[in-house]
């Protein structure tokens, strides 16, 4: 249902993005999609780029009179480095940096300068993928659904969350901290971290949580293995550039538990609602939503381009070289936050769609008021002896 193509490279003129899959009648401004495109841009421990940049979205096609046509959705967002770059003399790239695409992209597409790969493969691009994420977001928005995430580790040092969640109070938090970490003790030795590594020439990573409120239950499907949210909010948190690992919930704690102290019991509360007391789930149960927070939390490693030289060929020479170093950031992590929400945003405005088909949001909202809610009302159990009946 939603498909979206971004294009452009780091220091070029301007980043484009192209979203397709869009209800018409969505109310949308550039202005909103600025607000998470500045939030990209703040976090202790970014690099010198984000004091040249400003990003601000144009909205070129797709969007008339404050609404959306139903027709796709063209972006653009400009480069100001870029006019630093035109008219410059670019000195040969080639000594590749470990972590990077560097090495393997050039590998692959047998460039001549490594400089290329570089272009492309960088976390620049992430620009266009918060702008698509926050017209995801407000489309879900209209049917109640609230986005949002916070840092919960970096550099060692670990965020205290009380239990349980006050989602809203966390994001709230999150967005008071230079290192968008809800805890304020945390914050701290969080900073200290940072500004120690910069002291030390260093990157840190980190980990990241994103929570999704207020969903139906029954998105996704367990029927075909591309269809399971499970497997579509992993991919697509995955392709962020730096993120290395995600889980649903309290996935890999989960593994050194039985499985009594894991599962969400099931019970019947006030209406004949069906509820849960535990969430360690993260919100999907066979790939579908349950209609609880679903949570997704991504692992960063730390950045790759780093001070201190690591240790690298050149391609050129066939020599032993140091890496040299290329401006970035120290900890990408705070800054980090918005993106994975957006990926996050994409995914399941694709599944809400899928679920409720149509053309606009007129069409969308008597479906969507149609839907189960998980109440024993819902269910139509027949409750009697039957057989498969294969031939």
């Amino acid at each position: 249902m939603i498909r979206f193509l971004t294009a452009g490279e780091s220091h070029g003129p301007l980043l484009t993005g192209i979203l397709e899959g869009m209800p018409a009648g969505l109310p949308l401004s550039q202005e909103q999609l600025n607000l998470d495109l500045a939030r990209r841009q703040q976090g202790y421990g970014s690099g010198g780029r984000m004091q040249i940049e400003r990003d601000e979205v144009r909205i070129t096609g797709g969007v008339m009179a404050g609404k959306t046509t139903g027709g796709p959705i063209s972006l653009i967002i400009e480069n100001r480095d870029w006019k630093n770059w035109a008219e410059k003399d670019i000195p040969p790239m080639t000594t590749p940096r470990p972590g990077h695409a560097d090495l393997t992209g050039t590998l692959k597409y047998g460039y001549d300068d490594l400089r290329i790969a570089l272009e492309r493969s960088s976390a620049r691009e992430t620009a266009v993928r918060v702008a698509v994420g926050a017209i995801c977001k407000r489309f879900l928005g209209e049917f109640g659904v609230v986005i949002g995430g916070y840092v919960t580790e970096i550099g060692g040092v670990v965020a205290d969350l009380p239990e349980p969640p006050d989602y809203p109070a966390r994001f709230a938090a999150a967005e008071e901290s230079d290192v968008r970490c809800p805890d304020p003790l945390a914050s701290e030795g969080i900073r200290e971290a940072i500004r120690q590594c910069k002291i030390d020439k260093d990157t840190l990573g980190g980990v990241i949580e994103v929570v999704a409120l207020h969903l139906p239950p029954g998105l996704g499907s367990h029927v075909h293995y591309d269809r399971r949210l499970s497997g579509r909010l992993v991919g697509a948190v995955c392709s962020v550039q730096s993120i290395k690992g995600a889980e649903i919930g309290t996935a890999f704690a989960n593994t050194r538990k039985p499985g009594t102290q894991v599962h969400d019991q099931i019970l019947l509360g006030e209406n004949g609602k069906l509820t849960r007391q535990t969430n360690r789930s993260g919100g999907l149960e066979g790939g579908m939503t349950t209609g609880e927070p679903l949570i997704v939390r991504a692992a960063m490693k730390p950045i790759s381009t780093t001070l201190t030289p690591l240790a690298s060929v050149n391609l050129a020479t066939g020599e032993p070289e140091g890496t040299t170093y290329e401006r970035s950031d120290f900890c990408a992590t705070p800054r980090a936050v918005p993106v994975i929400e957006a990926m996050v945003a994409i995914v399941l405005a694709d599944a809400l769609l899928e679920k409720l088909g149509g053309d606009s949001l007129a069409e969308m909202r008597p479906r969507y008021d149609l839907l189960k809610r998980g109440e024993l009302s819902d269910f139509a159990m027949h409750n009697t002896t039957w057989r498969f009946g294969y031939v």
